[in-house]
């Protein structure tokens, strides 16, 4: 999937002192993990302040400034910030300061174990119940009628707040991995800047690890290669036109390799990924196979139908 950040949809959440615009930047087309654009209102809040109870959350700050609200303490954050939550850990929710606040939100998708019963109104969490279902019980709400958090003086940073200005980046400072520097270990959130004609990662594709691109500065081409296997059955290779602005979502078990390339003025984007131990990843270029989860890296023949008929959902 190919969009835009200036073509989704959008949606506004408002409810008390929350109030901003969301938009996915995915939609259906991711498969285990999923990002959101949330534009904070000025002098308003994001979210209920809320503990996440099985994914990792990053947070990237596009523009402007405000504070994080982390169990009753304040911290400020500006643009150029990568923001970790970890599961089952500190409260937290986004305050926007005078312009608002312009932030990307990267998350597994994490599904839980429950069943809604829309006529009563009610939903099995394990052996546990809730109600669910009235608007005048959403969480949100609830939060509205608490009010916002209590503000105190901004503290000295904690580490899983980073500054993409203070992260050391390999490749003369081209590739810094925001995400590992603040925390993340189930997940990864890299910033990627390419010299004109540069390329990113050789061209690969994943087994179980989904990868997200977000171009915030200049731009290029993605091309999409197919594995021999692919290309026997007809998908074709393409090449994509990239600016800032443009969102590329590459889903687990397509067959099919990407890499991104810099154009004349170079090109600058964020890339998130789930780190899978079971992930296999292909490089048509060498045939290699690395199997990631246990660090080991070989080459293998391309798998071939052409002396035989293919199961059926190998066709599909």
């Amino acid at each position: 999937m190919l969009t835009h950040l200036d073509e989704l949809e959008t949606w506004r959440a408002e409810r008390g002192h929350i109030a901003g615009t969301w938009a996915s930047l995915t939609g259906s087309a991711s498969v285990t993990c999923g990002a959101k654009r949330i534009l904070v209102d000025a002098g308003r809040w994001s979210t209920p302040a809320h503990v996440e109870g099985a994914e990792e959350e990053l947070f990237y700050v596009l523009a402007g400034s405000g504070l994080l609200w982390q169990d009753g303490a304040c911290y400020a954050v500006a643009a150029g910030d990568c923001l970790f939550h970890g599961p089952g850990r500190e409260a937290h929710t986004l305050l926007a300061g005078d312009e608002g606040l312009d932030v990307l939100a990267f998350g597994h998708r994490a599904y839980v174990g429950s069943a809604y019963l829309p006529r009563a109104g009610v939903s099995w969490l394990g052996p546990s119940w809730t109600r669910s279902g009235a608007a005048k019980d959403h969480p949100w709400s609830r939060e509205a009628e608490v009010g916002p958090p209590e503000v105190g003086e901004p503290q000295p940073r904690p580490t899983t707040i980073v500054a993409e200005s203070a992260v050391e980046g390999d490749r003369d400072g081209g590739f810094k991995r925001l995400g590992h520097a603040a925390g993340a270990r189930r997940s990864g959130l890299n910033l990627v800047r390419l010299r004109p004609g540069e390329e990113g990662a050789p061209p690969h594709c994943h087994s179980a690890e989904e990868e997200i691109f977000v171009v915030l500065e200049g731009g290029g081409t993605v091309e999409l290669q197919p594995s021999p296997l692919r290309a026997e059955f007809g998908v074709a290779y393409e090449e994509h036109p990239l600016r800032a602005g443009h969102v590329l979502v590459r889903p687990p078990g397509t067959g099919v390799a990407h890499l991104l390339r810099a154009g004349d003025d170079g090109m600058t984007y964020l890339a998130y990924g789930t780190r899978e131990p079971n992930d296999i990843c292909y490089y048509p270029r060498s045939n290699k196979v690395a199997f990631r989860g246990v660090g080991l890296i070989g080459r293998f023949e391309p798998l071939s139908y052409a002396d035989g008929e293919p199961a059926e959902d190998v066709k599909e």
